[in-house]
């Protein structure tokens, strides 16, 4: 399961130095490129599933995402496989069936403080983000914890629809 809440926020730098202060250890920076694909026999977008390819720095991985289950949070499944090359994983499903309906870009830095991961996502064409992944099992724990540190931070809002999303509402 993943559990995520995700804000906008402009000042990325500002939010960098106080999760510093706050103690956040720095885990990596990353350059994702996101491909999102639709489903032959039914809509995603009905279904509030997602079938992406990333490829994150060298690594590329597909993931299912499950229909959101709670109102608060992108509390979902997600099933993820490691894949040795995105053109021919991209290209096998395209021969299923799958067809490619966007494509993301976004530089990410993350931070880890308390078992919450802060990704600090910088989208061209859409903005500035922060998302706030609990790392764990216990999702009452990671949900709590996720909720007060956002408001240790001033962090207003909540962004459940997907970057994918916003982007297809924007086009």
């Amino acid at each position: 399961m993943e559990l995520e809440v995700k804000v906008p926020y402009e000042d990325l730098e500002h939010l960098e130095m106080r999760l510093k202060d706050m103690g956040a250890s720095h885990v990596e920076d990353l350059d994702q490129v996101d491909l999102y694909f639709s489903h032959p026999g039914r809509d995603f977008g009905v279904t509030d599933e997602a079938l992406r390819l990333r490829r994150e720095n060298e690594r590329t991985v597909i993931t299912y995402k499950g229909p959101k289950l709670d109102k608060d949070t992108k509390l979902r499944e997600e099933i993820e496989l490691g894949v040795d090359d995105l053109d021919h994983m991209s290209l096998i499903l395209e021969r299923l069936g799958f067809r490619p309906v966007i494509r993301i870009q976004k530089q990410r830095t993350v931070y880890d403080l308390q078992g919450i991961h802060f990704c600090l996502d910088r989208l061209p064409g859409l903005g500035n983000f922060v998302e706030m992944e609990w790392q764990g099992d216990d999702l009452d724990a990671g949900k709590k914890k996720i909720m007060e540190l956002k408001k240790k931070l001033e962090l207003v809002g909540n962004e459940r629809r997907s970057y994918l999303e916003l982007l297809m509402e924007k086009r």
